[in-house]
């Protein structure tokens, strides 16, 4: 008896099931012009406009970096652009003691390769050559960083002082900076630096504008 009762009641749920309908109030708005895959993969759209800082141009000040402007000082245009006394310090440091390292390696390669050794081995001249590298590399790379260093600092305040840069400032410069750095060693060791990094200076200068 309850075999009956039971398919009724199916049927009876099925029959409901099929008498309701299902209104959709709110229809999908289309959006026009979107971006769907088959744009992507048929290259009809820019994947670089999907980026947040697309299309704004030079709207954004702050990330408009003035690199074009050069040091402004009579004189200063030379064959090495500069922007003024930062890059002089930052790039002639650098390069002098860059310069300077592989002077004294080559000059260290040279000694430890010709000093004499009480038993000849491959091993014990290989470290010859490297303890003279390290030794007359960052001897030789300090000291340009450091004649590099002071003389960008003395050479941009003439400058700025007398408002032009040319070559006697430069051997200015230089005569200051070799004598302040051979000063501990007595007024001849100090007057004959003065004179050679002078004179180094004013070749730098000349050649410089003359290029």
């Amino acid at each position: 008896m309850a075999a009956p009762d039971s398919q009724d009641s199916q049927r009876t749920i099925q029959d409901d099931l099929r008498s309701v309908k299902f209104n959709q109030e709110n229809a999908a708005v289309p959006v026009e012009g979107a971006v769907t895959a088959n744009d992507i993969l048929l290259a009809a759209y820019d994947p670089t406009r999907l980026h947040p800082l697309a299309q704004l141009g030079d709207q954004l000040d702050y990330l408009v970096l003035d690199d074009a402007k050069k040091n402004e000082l009579p004189g200063a245009g030379t064959a090495i652009p500069s922007r003024g006394f930062s890059d002089d310090l930052c790039y002639g440091t650098g390069t002098m003691y860059l310069s300077g390292l592989a002077l004294g390696g080559l000059w260290g390669v040279s000694e430890g390769a010709r000093r004499p050794l009480a038993v000849s081995n491959m091993r014990l001249r290989i470290n010859s050559i490297l303890n003279s590298v390290t030794r007359r590399g960052t001897f030789i790379g300090n000291s340009a960083g450091v004649l590099a260093l002071v003389y960008n600092g003395i050479n941009s305040s003439i400058d700025s002082f007398r408002g032009k840069h040319d070559t006697a400032g430069s051997m200015a410069a230089g005569a200051l900076t070799g004598a302040l750095y051979k000063s501990t060693a007595g007024a001849k060791p100090a007057l004959v630096a003065a004179t050679l990094i002078s004179g180094l200076a004013g070749i730098w200068s000349y050649v410089k504008k003359s290029v």
